[in-house]
């Protein structure tokens, strides 16, 4: 009886630091993980499984064990390479985070290479996520001949757009980001002081976020200059120009570039890049012939892999949201077992599409202490999904939000926006915003590696949207934001039948200002109505976004406004997958800052990053008939 091709069968032997030369002479360090059985390598031709990092390939919890041993002991040969200028490879002062010019290149010369050794069959498959997606798309511009297919996890595929300027502002969670590659960069690998200066920055990260503007030369990644240079084109550069438009920081620019390859896009909702896997998916399933995958989870940038969670944040969708690496590895290993084995598991037959539908629970607390929101799965044909009904719902002078269009003479809604005094972020879609705990009493320093330290100051999630202590930029008396006189809220009536919106959302405003520039900022949410564990029901955020009005007609160039003048401006919320039942709220909050999620714009119009002071700016949205500010939400009939 033959043997499942799907089980594992195979032990493992391991070259370490195989030194893999690039074209420009740059060896990049690489382990290679082949089968072997009683101790002895396995004759005949593999194909291969490939992972590419930032984070160190000797990770156990990233690469070794759910990758490496895993895809061996089922009949691959496993490749795990640092990137250039990362751990052990050579390219020291190359490596500038997410800007990196020679990626492409360097994917496309490793996949060849794999390609060109004994134990090769010619298929090479790849894997990663978050940053090792970003080095899968940057290869594919590239068109590695051996290349076969792809599983692409939480990546950003515009980081102008995705990752460090969405809506114009900066997202700086990027800021955060950057201290998690400088604690370990090659730059400071013998330099104990420097190594410590950036430690001490990371505990003191709540208070960083506040130190705006940032100075070169003055900021603890000064110690690392590439980062710190990096951390200055996010934080300078608001304009989309020669540097963003890098094929290695923009791949969508040049998506007619890549390559036809069986590909699988994942990510979660409340990751702050789902925007980028579900137009990658779609743009790669209008261009290409060969299957392409998406899968949308109710998970943050991390909850998809590792031990897996039904929760993000304070909200719990169910036991069917749990995959974890056994879930997630079982479904890599079939669809890489028929690209790359030609293995007859009927992959090509699967629904293109898989979301998780959040919502339908009872909102009640769970024994953990969580709102249940729930969820279930479901296979679709495309996305966006064919029969959704766009349809917008306008805000009106009394609060609500309905598809009605607003009055001839309705009065605008005024606020203030003091920068001294930001709405705080509570929960979003954010990644790598890592503060370090410090060490605590029986914590040894070489026992307690700088990463198990790390927690992020914003809630990579969902929450309640009322401030608490704890939360950065909170202040007593610790108001619901609704509550908060710069926070203008429009929400429906009760529903009186469930509604699911999935898809992208788009906010337009008419607004005037009396400053030259300033922000303003959109949110979803889903309104519980009270009950006994929430009496004052539950404020869900969904996503939310933001637009710095200097880039109303274009990310190109900057046009600062006329104070009292009208414009309209657009807010591009990234999808979501929600039902809304009955009895609960559609809520849309409007604002001009949302932070530390984004910068804090000081209303000057000064230079981008290199403000002097700030200004109160009186912001003003218009809600009548001629100018009727709305949502146009993405309903799907049911």
């Amino acid at each position: 009886m033959p043997m499942n091709r799907s089980e594992p069968k195979y032990g493992i032997v391991i070259f370490k630091d195989v030194m893999v030369p690039m074209r420009d002479g740059v060896r990049l360090a690489t382990d290679i993980y082949l089968p072997a059985l009683d101790g002895e390598l396995v004759p005949g031709t593999f194909p291969a499984i490939l992972g590419r990092t930032s984070y160190d390939k000797n990770s156990p919890q990233i690469w070794v064990e759910p990758v490496a041993e895993f895809f061996t002991r089922h009949g691959y040969v496993t490749v795990i390479q640092d990137l250039r200028g990362r751990q052990r490879s050579e390219g020291t002062g190359q490596y500038f985070h997410t800007a990196n010019v020679n990626e492409g290149r360097d994917g496309y010369d490793t996949v060849e290479w794999i390609a060109a050794q004994p134990w090769s069959n010619g298929r090479v498959g790849t894997v990663g996520s978050s940053h090792g997606a970003i080095v899968q798309s940057v290869m594919a511009l590239y068109q590695p001949p051996h290349l076969t297919a792809l599983w692409q996890d939480v990546g950003p595929t515009n980081i102008y757009a995705h990752e460090a300027r969405e809506g114009g502002a900066m997202a700086l969670h990027m800021f955060g980001a950057l201290f998690l590659h400088a604690h370990d960069a090659q730059e400071i690998r013998d330099n104990p002081v420097a190594k410590h200066s950036i430690a001490q920055a990371m505990e003191r990260m709540r208070e960083l976020v506040f130190s705006t503007p940032f100075k070169q030369g003055h900021t603890p990644l000064s110690v690392v200059p590439n980062l710190e240079q990096t951390l200055f084109n996010y934080y300078y550069r608001g304009e989309y120009d020669e540097f963003w438009q890098q094929d290695c920081c923009d791949q969508e620019r040049y998506f007619d570039r890549h390559i036809d390859a069986p590909s699988v896009f994942s990510g979660g909702w409340y990751d702050p890049f789902s925007v980028a896997t579900t137009n990658y998916f779609a743009t790669m399933c209008k261009q290409n012939s060969t299957p392409q995958r998406l899968v949308m989870g109710p998970w943050n940038h991390g909850a998809m892999r590792g031990e897996g969670a039904s929760y993000v944040g304070d909200v719990d969708f169910g036991a069917d949201a749990v995959w974890g690496d056994r879930i997630y590895n079982k479904e890599r290993l079939r669809w890489f077992d028929h690209w790359l084995k030609d293995v007859p598991n009927g992959v090509e037959d699967d629904p293109p599409v898989r979301i998780f539908v959040m919502g339908g629970g009872d909102g009640r607390r769970n024994s953990e202490g969580r709102l249940k929101h729930g969820g279930v799965w479901r296979p679709e044909k495309e996305w966006p999904l064919a029969r959704t009904k766009y349809i917008p719902y306008y805000c009106h002078a009394s609060g609500r939000l309905t598809p009605n269009m607003p009055g001839e003479h309705d009065s605008p809604s005024c606020f203030l926006h003091n920068p001294d005094n930001p709405v705080p972020t509570i929960a979003a879609n954010v990644t790598g915003f890592y503060e370090q705990v410090a060490l605590g009493e029986g914590m040894v320093p070489q026992y307690t590696p700088p990463r198990a330290r790390m927690h992020s100051i914003v809630m990579d999630g969902a929450a309640h949207q009322k401030e608490e202590p704890g939360i950065v930029g909170a202040k007593p008396p610790y108001l619901p934001l609704a509550a908060r006189p710069d926070v203008l809220v429009f929400q429906t009536f009760p529903l009186e039948e469930d509604i699911e919106v999935t898809g992208a959302t788009m906010v337009r405003l008419w607004i005037s200002s009396s400053a030259v520039d300033t922000d303003f900022t959109a949110k979803l949410i889903d309104v519980y109505p009270p009950n006994e564990d929430y009496p004052a029901g539950y404020h869900l955020n969904l996503v939310d976004s933001i637009i710095r009005t200097r880039y109303r007609d274009g990310w190109e160039q900057a046009k600062l406004m006329e104070p009292g003048e009208v414009y309209q401006v657009q807010i591009a919320l990234p999808p979501t997958c929600n039902i809304f039942k009955a009895g609960h709220r559609i809520r849309i909050d409007i604002s001009s800052s949302n932070f530390p999620r984004f910068d804090i714009n000081p209303n000057t119009g000064e230079p981008m990053g290199r403000h002097t002071h700030t200004v109160v700016a009186q912001n003003t949205v218009y809600l009548d008939h001629d100018r009727p500010s709305h949502i146009v939400l993405p309903i799907i009939p049911r």
